[in-house]
């Protein structure tokens, strides 16, 4: 019961970092996130056209989801993008902001950065970066980075899942290394990166048979697996995780065969006696024809408390 009330309690609770949305073309959304004191989330998307499109979901009573605003465009080829990482966004002084993440186009992965300009709203053209990190990138059916700002050492790490398998780098600049593989997970539909401390990082997966588990990665040893939920999970294709409070979550799952998202209140996850309480659907038809490939879009700076701690 404990666990209960600060789980829906928290949903009360302002994000002051998690609600900012970057560049004029956001204004709207900015502009709600500021005025409902409650948890929310920005999702992200790479629509078939190439372009970055934003929507902001608020876990108010219904939930609330935002008027989408596309743009960039034109940042990537036309219906290329497969998998998308977390973008994470920061000031570029005098009057910008700056995303990054990366992006599998076709069989390749690619790191990204551009700034948009807060007075206009648009793309700087000169400042578009996008550098190729490798090729072979085939069957991978999941991939995201942690940027897990902790003392005393920060540390990045990207993940992707490929079959039965987990494999990790740790990044340094432009350098990937310390690739490290953990095999046993070919039930696993998709992750959603769930909490970064200095020590490990923890996904939350369903499966296809429905189960819902969390996965602890440690930086040494092994991966500690605990199951939450055993059925209903399976028909959710994508997941995305952000902080809601201290330690609980809100999460959105998107089922892309139906259109539909539904949004979620977590507590501290702790196997089987983890709360989960269902806020609603979200809108009426989410996910729209055009979209290719979701992510969550964070306040990705040093200086901004936006690390998870879901578990």
């Amino acid at each position: 019961m404990t666990r209960l009330r600060y789980a829906v309690g928290m949903l009360g609770t302002a994000m002051a970092a998690a609600a900012l949305v970057p560049g004029a073309a956001h204004a709207q959304a900015t502009a709600q996130a500021r005025t409902t004191a409650v948890c929310s989330l920005t999702l992200g998307t790479v629509t078939v056209q190439g372009d970055h499109k934003f929507q902001r979901i608020t876990a108010t009573t219904p939930v609330t989801a935002g008027t989408p605003k596309v743009g960039p465009k034109a940042l990537f080829p036309v219906d290329s993008v497969r998998l998308a990482s977390s973008v994470g966004w920061e000031p570029d002084p005098p009057a910008g902001m700056a995303d990054s993440g990366y992006v599998q186009i076709v069989n390749d992965l690619y790191r990204f950065r551009y700034v948009t300009d807060l007075t206009t709203g648009e793309l700087d053209p000169a400042s578009y970066q996008k550098t190729k990190v490798g090729g072979g990138w085939i069957h991978q059916t999941y991939f995201e980075q942690s940027n897990a700002y902790t003392y005393p050492v920060p540390r990045t790490n990207t993940y992707a899942l490929e079959g039965n398998v987990i494999t990790r780098w740790t990044v340094e600049g432009s350098v990937w290394r310390n690739k490290a593989t953990y095999t046993g997970f070919s039930a696993v539909k998709t992750m959603a990166l769930l909490s970064q401390t200095a020590t490990y990082d923890t996904f939350l997966a369903n499966t296809r048979g429905g189960a819902l588990y969390t996965i602890r990665i440690p930086s040494r040893g092994g991966p500690v697996v605990k199951k939450v939920r055993s059925s209903t999970w399976q028909s959710f294709e994508t997941l995305i995780a952000e902080r809601c409070g201290k330690q609980s979550t809100v999460l959105l799952a998107i089922d892309k065969d139906t259109r539909n998202g539904y949004l979620y209140a977590v507590s501290h996850a702790n196997g089987t006696a983890t709360v989960i309480k269902g806020l609603g659907k979200v809108g009426n038809q989410l996910v729209a024809p055009e979209d290719k490939a979701y992510f969550r879009h964070f306040p990705g700076s040093s200086e901004a408390d936006a690390l998870l701690y879901g578990e």
